[in-house]
């Protein structure tokens, strides 16, 4: 092999209601990069027991998201879309990696120090290695690309890492099974099994805040309902939220530097330039001068266009669940059959017995 085959990997947690930011900050880049590129789109169960042991009904979670994959437009059939645990080479390679990744490497992680927060002697181990199982996720496919938050961009440095140990370690005997591609590290050239992979981060609403607080990102978990916009919500809930969200008394100006103290205003222009897909500068020059009264009410009829549809035909997903089970079903046998490919070579790779 000369070259890694180009693919992109990326998940979701089954962890409560979908919003806004998860669709303009993941799935609608998942949409669009399906049309150029061969994508794995994962719904991430095993990652939500981090935050959560014991969930109310993690099953109906699960389907959620792959409603929202599939209402949103994903192509289960053109592209592999599954439940992660469903592929149980997932948590065999994390393991692995667990043996690869230093402590000190976890420790840096900022997520699990706020997560964790003051008490962090009683963290799971699970919260301190999830950077592993979603290395794994990753490098199960060799994936050459993923798409990424602001929040997630240390773990994927992390998963760089862990790629780039392996193949330094392992160099030699990578070589000898000739399964392996000729990479330059620094002035050394290496056989890499692993990729060292790529982020895609960008697009004018990549980090979506909340609707009532402009310095807080739009979270699932917040009290507030208000706080964010989710994506099964109606028009009218969609059109009361943004008549609501916070805002401050001066009109929108004409240039972008101008909305850097003010964050509410600089969120809701950020979600109009996504969901119009343009930029945050196009649509201070449509809007330059105008009051809140008027931007709102066009965001409001934005969102509606672009979201109730969605919203509708989740619905119509989850009241069909054996529908949804049978796509996560024949995405996760695909799924598997890449990944036991993988680990067939790690284990030759590391000299673990097998059949």
């Amino acid at each position: 092999m000369t070259a890694f085959k180009p693919l992109i990997f990326s998940g979701v947690q089954p962890t409560g209601n979908l919003h806004l930011g998860n669709y303009l900050g993941a799935i609608r880049k998942f949409v669009a990069l399906q049309d150029t590129n061969e994508c794995i789109y994962c719904v991430v169960d095993l990652h939500s027991l981090t935050a959560q042991l014991v969930h109310d009904d993690l099953q109906s979670q699960t389907r959620s998201i792959t409603a929202a994959f599939l209402a949103s437009g994903i192509d289960p059939k053109k592209h592999i879309v599954f439940n992660q645990a469903r592929v149980l080479q997932h948590a065999e390679l994390a393991w692995i990696f667990n043996c690869v990744a230093r402590i000190g490497w976890m420790n840096r992680m900022t997520q699990f120090k706020d997560k964790a927060g003051k008490d962090r002697e009683n963290a799971s181990l699970g919260l301190l290695a999830y950077p592993s199982l979603m290395a794994a996720d990753i490098l199960l496919y060799r994936a050459t690309h993923v798409p990424v938050g602001e929040d997630q961009k240390q773990h994927l440095e992390l998963t760089r890492d862990i790629a780039q140990k392996f193949n330094n370690d392992f160099s030699a005997r990578i070589a000898d099974l000739d399964i392996g591609v000729e990479m330059q590290v620094g002035e050394e050239t290496v056989n890499g099994y692993f990729p060292i992979t790529e982020p895609i981060i960008g697009g004018p609403a990549a980090r979506i805040m909340s609707l009532r607080d402009g310095s807080k990102k739009m979270s699932k978990s917040d009290p507030s309902d208000l706080s964010r916009i989710n994506l099964t919500d109606d028009a009218d809930t969609i059109s009361k939220k943004i008549r609501k969200a916070k805002t401050d008394p001066a009109p929108l100006p004409s240039e972008l530097d101008e909305l850097k103290e003010r964050p509410e205003a600089e969120n809701l222009v950020g979600i109009y330039a996504g969901l119009a897909d343009t930029t945050k500068e196009e649509v201070l020059r449509q809007f330059a001068g105008q009051q809140f009264s008027v931007f709102k009410p066009a965001l409001a009829d934005l969102a509606v266009d672009k979201l109730a549809p969605i919203a509708g035909e989740m619905r119509r997903l989850m009241a069909d669940p054996g529908h949804i089970d049978a796509v996560l079903r024949d995405g996760g046998d695909r799924a598997r059959a890449i990944a036991e490919t993988t680990m067939k070579d790690v284990r030759d790779i590391i000299g673990l017995l097998g059949d």
